[in-house]
């Protein structure tokens, strides 16, 4: 089991996720915009965290950034989703940001990416 937070404003997405992350037994937290997240990130303290790229007030590339620059939030691995293929270029440089899901993504891809995350962890 995993404490996991997943990023994403659409609804859909993080429902589907959380549904199928928990299933799994891990304890999730859901944060639908940019602005929350350190906060949440630093009482929460996740084991992952899933990130999409276009969010509403501070945008996923924007979170990473500041994620790298924190020396306790720098170590949790992040998997970022992302509608957008060409934005996969511009993750490759933070050292946490370990998979690039695009979406739409397959549960079981996800599943694979989440367990191969915690694993390296």
């Amino acid at each position: 089991m995993a404490k996991i937070m997943i990023v994403d404003d659409d609804p859909e997405i993080s429902n589907l996720l959380q549904y199928t992350l928990e299933s799994m037994g891990h304890v999730v937290r859901v944060c639908d915009n940019g602005r929350d997240v350190v906060d949440n990130l630093k009482e929460f303290l996740p084991d992952l965290m899933i990130l999409d790229v276009m969010l509403p007030g501070i945008d996923g590339y924007s979170i990473a950034t500041t994620l790298s620059q924190d020396s306790e939030l720098s170590k949790i691995p992040i998997i970022v989703l992302s509608a957008l293929e060409p934005s996969r270029s511009l993750f490759g440089k933070f050292n946490q940001v370990i998979a690039f899901l695009t979406k739409p993504f397959s549960t079981d891809e996800l599943l694979e990416t989440v367990n191969n995350a915690l694993s390296e962890k």
